[in-house]
């Protein structure tokens, strides 16, 4: 089942039920009438949203054509928005690229900050900031959404308790993070608005790509048109989501509706590297601080350059068959 957030004007829009070719929808109103409503009362309302998305696939329902530009992400506004390091491959180099060394524990304790959930992006709205020296980066990631966690809960009881899965840029200042986080408190400023797919997809729509508490399918992530990364998300991932949501309840419960992202997708090169870009017949990166700190290694110096105004990023995955799963997340960097 897909679902998405219509854009009505009101701030948490208004849910609608999307086609698996992502081509019609129809309103769920009278089920449910916003997002956070049907992870509010999922078990009561869940048949019943599957039953409307059987009779719009099947062509039995009058439906309204789906436009990308018209919804918000699929929770325009969260109560909570949690992103994890689940690629450790990822952590290890950015914090090289800020001369930081990585410690041991990071492959055996995942990393996980308090994202900023009251407002998101939408999926193809612009990226408004009012300066572009900040080093503005995107990162291409997989986001899941819990119902109800409670204290506690182990990562195999975790997986269970998964309702969406979404794709996600979470939009970086890169060089506003080295000295907020010597403050020693964690990222603010530096992590603005985040932005995720048009449609949030159940695990079972996935189907065997979904294993594992894992998304094992190609990320692709482009640049002003040219490919960035092609990255697999279900390789390299050293925590799974549900080990994320596990760490994320240890001390709290989750509400439903809470949001987790597995940070940025990144694989190694296959013979252990850090990983090669596209042009070199690597798999390329999910975000530009990567490239940055392969440049270094290899070349003694970035060359890269973060985004600037008027810059352009996709981020999107397909299935075997070449089909959009979640839709396209299609951003430009303006001014504020």
């Amino acid at each position: 089942m897909k679902l998405a957030t219509l854009n009505d004007g009101t701030k948490d829009g208004q849910l609608i039920i999307v086609s698996k070719d992502l081509k019609t929808f129809v309103k769920a109103q009278d089920v449910v009438t916003t997002m956070q409503n049907a992870m509010d009362n999922w078990d009561s309302v869940k048949t019943l949203l599957e039953d409307i998305s059987i009779e719009l696939n099947a062509g039995k329902l009058k439906s309204n054509t789906f436009d990308a530009t018209l919804v918000h992400s699929p929770f325009p506004r969260s109560f909570q928005w949690a992103d994890g390091s689940a690629y450790v491959n990822h952590v290890h180099l950015v914090r090289k690229a800020r001369g930081a060394e990585m410690p041991e524990s990071f492959w055996t304790d995942p990393l996980m900050y308090q994202g900023g959930s009251d407002d998101f992006y939408p999926p193809m709205s612009p990226i408004l900031l009012p300066n572009e020296s900040w080093g503005i980066d995107m990162e291409g990631e997989i986001a899941i959404v819990t119902g109800e966690v409670k204290m506690g809960t182990s990562s195999e009881d975790a997986l269970s308790k998964i309702r969406l899965i979404m794709l996600v840029n979470d939009v970086s200042l890169r060089n506003l993070i080295p000295n907020e986080l010597a403050k020693g408190f964690g990222f603010f400023q530096s992590k603005p608005s985040t932005a995720f797919s048009p449609v949030a997809v159940t695990p079972d729509e996935l189907g065997p790509i979904w294993q594992g508490g894992k998304v094992n399918q190609v990320l692709e992530v482009d640049l002003n048109g040219e490919p960035l990364g092609r990255v697999n998300a279900g390789i390299d991932m050293t925590f799974n989501f549900g080990e994320l949501i596990s760490h994320a309840c240890k001390s709290r419960n989750l509400g439903a509706g809470t949001i987790i992202g597995s940070g940025t997708v990144s694989n190694r090169d296959k013979n252990g590297g850090p990983g090669k870009s596209i042009k070199d017949g690597g798999l390329g990166y999910s975000c530009i601080a990567e490239i940055r700190m392969v440049e270094t290694i290899l070349e003694g110096k970035p060359k890269t350059p973060f985004m600037k105004f008027g810059d352009t990023t996709r981020i999107e995955m397909k299935d075997k068959q070449n089909n959009s799963i979640f839709g396209k997340i299609e951003q430009q960097v303006k001014k504020a």
